[in-house]
């Protein structure tokens, strides 16, 4: 029954289930014998997905009774209570970092992309996505209510992530926006204004349609940024 409710939960909703997965692929289909480490993983569902894959899986977050949640799943990662802006971990220790939608709610970015640089080995990959809304000032209040609802501090584009990751030694690979048409980032917004969680999960059955829309829009915008970045090696 866990497993259940947490698959409702996680893939039953009308971003998380393309945002994680385009994700996880860039993490790769075969993990065995890598360290993978998500950072404010929550209950761990997402690194309870690289575990399935193969590899040594570890979700670190504030929140314990969402690891409670999560000890209970059938594929659960190492569930570790921890702050993103200090990382219980050594340096270089993992071969892999993710985050979903994360960074927008930590209130220093830079320290947190800091944190997951430093534990990440040379050559290894982050990958994660954030909070980008660049229709925000269209709507103001939706976007206000977002603010609020979802404790967001601030938003990212895959400029300010780029220039971010540069800085802590981190070269992007690649970048994808989601929800990037008009109509798209307003219905985005609304479900999230108004709709909630409830909202986001009620409107699953519009992922097709949002991902054939955003195949016909460029690249450059949308309410959601993911980035694939790789550490240097020197």
């Amino acid at each position: 029954m866990p497993d259940v409710v947490a698959f409702a939960g996680h893939q039953v909703h009308v971003c998380r289930y393309r945002e994680a997965g385009t994700l996880l692929r860039w993490l790769g289909g075969d993990l065995r014998g890598q360290t993978v480490l998500d950072v404010a993983g929550g209950d761990g569902y997402w690194a309870g997905q690289a575990r399935r894959r193969g590899a040594n899986a570890v979700s670190v977050d504030l929140a314990r009774h969402k690891m409670v949640r999560g000890a209970r799943l059938r594929h659960a990662p190492a569930l570790v209570e921890g702050d993103a802006l200090r990382l219980p971990m050594r340096d270089a220790a993992v071969d892999k970092v993710m985050s979903i939608c994360a960074i927008e709610h930590f209130d220093d970015g830079a320290a947190a992309l800091r944190e997951m640089s430093r534990v990440l080995r040379p050559g290894g990959e982050l990958v994660m996505s954030a909070d980008c809304l660049s229709r925000r000032a269209e709507w103001p209040d939706l976007f206000e209510a977002h603010r609020k609802r979802y404790h967001v501090q601030r938003t990212y584009t895959h400029a300010t992530l780029t220039e971010l990751l540069d800085d802590q030694g981190l070269d992007v690979v690649e970048h994808s926006y989601q929800f990037r048409g008009r109509h798209a980032e307003r219905t985005y917004l609304t479900l999230s204004a108004h709709g909630g969680r409830i909202g986001f999960n009620a409107a699953a059955p519009l992922i097709p349609l949002v991902s054939f829309g955003d195949a016909r829009q460029s690249n450059t915008q949308g309410s959601i940024v993911l980035m694939r970045a790789r550490k240097r090696t020197a």
